[in-house]
């Protein structure tokens, strides 16, 4: 069985201030392309259709339309909803939206329900885990202490449970929504951390063939098996290094895997370039940037007159300007954004208390603050699902 692997689409996210739907709706044409020419047997997208819980009317629109397109193939597909969706939404309709091919899986008590596809071998079942927030799955899955392992564990269980019961041969494949471990991370995912940790083993997914995973923006490979299809578009200038792509997933018939990186059309290039206002406008070696979307961090001692403007000039897609000026990390005219740069909540908020206080946290208070900035967050993700 050939399986077409994407993800986190984002529908209705702005890159900057540049909108990105035409780029989105660009993708989903390339999308159904795909299915036809290279003889798609079924598509799989990992969570995160869209950007966040109640989309944009146009969003809306073009996932819509990205279902008509798809049922029209008469190519089965199966999503799940990612930690960006809402769940019940993205759900709304499912029982009937599945009679025309489209599985959407989005309860967590359906997790060792398969949508079950044949080929000429036999059976593949696609079990669909969407994203499981600790807090609010921990008792449909009967965990005392929430946590991500914890309730994957759990949903893998009854995934592995569902299997040893059908036919042997039957083949398997998982779509999960997670932060696996030895996964590389971009600047534009939402922080899913609880406890203090984000994530998860691949071991967790034991037992099965072929596991699709969303949530990390760049496309990677954890394991032959475990993969990661990235984001189909850029949505931060962290993402200026990836290849933008789905994976094409070849299923043998005794469960083993081939898999081949298709490219997906991106709109623009990505640029970060770093140096004086003087250097980045004089050196020739930039010019390969000047049709690029540009992040441009300028490291002049004293802020420069007009340097956005200026910028433009030259390159006339920059939409981001960072003032960086080469000073010694103590140096106190340092910025404060900057002495924050790629420190957690749990970080900082530590940080304040050693600098309050004139020591740091112990042991015990740092699990307090741990579990305060777990009560928050999961106090977001119930009023994301409420609304």
């Amino acid at each position: 069985m050939r399986l077409l692997h994407t993800s986190d689409w984002h529908l209705g996210r702005a890159f900057h201030r540049v909108g990105m739907l035409g780029a989105q709706a660009e993708f989903i044409g390339h999308l159904v392309t795909t299915v036809r020419e290279r003889g798609v047997d079924a598509v799989v997208v990992s969570g995160d259709v869209y950007d966040r819980a109640v989309p944009p009317l146009a969003a809306v629109e073009l996932f819509d339309d990205a279902l008509h397109r798809l049922a029209d193939l008469g190519v089965p597909t199966v999503m799940i909803s990612g930690n960006h969706d809402s769940a019940r939404r993205l759900g709304v309709g499912a029982g009937l939206i599945g009679r025309a091919g489209i599985h959407l899986r989005t309860e967590p008590s359906a997790c060792g329900t398969p949508v079950v596809l044949r080929d000429d071998f036999g059976d593949v079942a696609f079990y669909g885990l969407p994203y499981l927030e600790p807090a609010l799955v921990k008792d449909e899955f009967g965990v005392d202490k929430p946590g991500h392992e914890a309730v994957l564990g759990a949903a893998m269980d009854r995934v592995r449970a569902d299997l040893a019961a059908r036919a042997r041969g039957t083949r398997s494949v998982v779509l999960a929504h997670a932060f696996v471990t030895g996964g590389e991370v971009s600047d534009s995912e939402r922080d899913i951390t609880v406890g203090g940790v984000a994530a998860v083993p691949s071991g967790v997914f034991d037992g099965v063939d072929y596991v699709a995973l969303g949530h990390l923006h760049g496309c990677q490979t954890i394991t032959e098996r475990v993969r990661y299809s990235g984001s189909p578009l850029p949505y931060s200038f962290s993402e200026a290094g990836h290849r933008k792509s789905m994976w094409l997933v070849d299923l043998a018939a005794d469960g083993a895997v081939t898999a081949e990186r298709l490219d997906c059309p991106v709109p623009r290039a990505l640029a970060r370039i770093r140096g004086t206002l003087e250097d980045l406008l004089a050196d020739p070696a930039l010019a390969l940037h000047e049709d690029a979307w540009v992040e441009a961090t300028l490291t002049d001692p004293v802020r420069p007159a007009d340097p956005m403007a200026r910028l433009c000039e030259r390159f006339p897609h920059t939409l981001s300007l960072v003032f960086a000026p080469d000073r010694a990390p103590d140096d106190p005219e340092v910025s404060y954004a900057r002495r924050l740069a790629d420190r957690s909540d749990q970080e900082i908020a530590e940080d304040f208390v050693a600098h309050v206080r004139g020591a740091g946290p112990d042991e015990l208070e740092q699990g307090v603050l741990r579990d305060a900035f777990d009560e928050v967050r999961a106090e977001q993700a119930v009023r994301e699902v409420a609304r």
